[in-house]
């Protein structure tokens, strides 16, 4: 304060009281404590906007989860009520959860659906075993011949896939438990039509094709004219994308024109190629996002005795296990194909 200043402002009115104000501080503009100018409330207001549009997105993305899986269980629950009772009482026990504890999985597809000659068929065209081990992030799967003979309890040596003509799946459960010595806990069924409608409310599925294929003569897609000249179904080496109808003609194919060597073992190996692509497919995010649409489609063409929860933590194995390893089946001494 230089010598003669009054410790005291003077205004229009005269001198004011209180205390003599001291000198602020003034904020540099490089001062890095606080920010200079508009720029602080800027900052502010963007980092609340990013704040809040994440909060958002997990909001949306909970509520999008919520109504995908009610949408889901709806099918589910039907496609519980679709298998018989005998199945679920030749079931084993379920120990523990299938997310931490091994589980076998019996598919049954069967030769039935609307195309004609098959009003009446329930033989099982594909037996597929599927086995989840969460501990070891594996699943493997096992697939049966459909010609293979072994003991049908209550009516001796036949082909396997006439259990499920003679009993439907509870007999073909037992069957299939009396060859492998395996606990089976849960059980998929379905017929041609509805393996179809799977893969394409799924959108299809992208199945690597090994080598060329040119199939025998079977559901020729052309008029009967047409259909006498026509060669067989083609399939090129290499991935495709393939819907429904074309997933199940490759499951199906028993015979490579262009390979002696593909038998009906090959067979096999194609139909759990298919179900691999089913489950990557299932178990996509892409599938997550159109659950709210086509959760209850999905489950439509199956009877099932798993729930909706049971699926929903199997989808999870699957996504956490790495590529599925495929098992083959032994022919015994006793046992042969014909």
């Amino acid at each position: 304060m230089a010598v003669g200043d009054k410790p005291y402002r003077l205004y229009r009115g005269g001198r004011t009281k209180g205390k003599v104000p001291l000198e602020r501080r003034t904020r540099r503009p490089g001062d890095p404590t606080t920010p200079s100018g508009p720029e602080a409330p800027r900052r502010r207001r963007w980092a609340l906007w990013i704040a809040l549009g994440f909060a958002g997105l997990l909001v949306l993305f909970v509520a999008w989860g919520v109504l995908g899986y009610l949408s889901f269980s709806r099918g589910v629950h039907k496609a519980n009520d679709r298998l018989p009772r005998s199945a679920v009482t030749r079931l084993a026990k379920q120990d523990g959860s299938v997310l931490s504890n091994p589980t076998t999985i019996l598919v049954i597809g069967t030769d039935g659906g609307s195309a004609p000659g098959r009003g009446d068929a329930h033989r099982s065209d594909s037996l597929l075993l599927i086995r989840t081990d969460p501990g070891k992030n594996r699943i493997s799967y096992l697939s049966i011949p459909r010609d293979l003979r072994v003991e049908i309890p209550g009516y001796g040596a036949e082909k396997i896939n006439s259990a499920n003509q003679f009993g439907g799946p509870a007999l073909t459960i037992t069957t299939v438990r009396e060859l492998t010595g395996l606990p089976i806990q849960h059980v998929v069924l379905m017929d041609f039509d509805g393996f179809k409608d799977l893969i394409n409310a799924l959108g299809g599925v992208d199945v690597t094709v090994p080598r060329p294929i040119l199939s025998n003569k079977f559901d020729c897609p052309y008029p009967p004219k047409r259909c006498t000249t026509w060669k067989g179904w083609r399939f090129g080496k290499g991935k495709q994308h393939m819907n429904g109808r074309r997933a199940l003609v490759y499951s199906r194919i028993r015979e490579n024109r262009l390979d002696p060597s593909d038998t009906d073992i090959s067979r096999t190996t194609r139909q759990q190629a298919v179900a691999q692509a089913v489950g990557d497919k299932v178990a996509s995010f892409g599938t997550f996002l159109k659950l709210p649409f086509i959760g209850d489609s999905l489950a439509s063409p199956v009877a099932t005795d798993l729930s909706a929860w049971d699926l929903a933590k199997l989808g999870w194995v699957r996504f956490r296990a790495d590529d599925g390893k495929a098992l083959h089946p032994r022919r015994s001494a006793g046992s042969r194909s014909s």
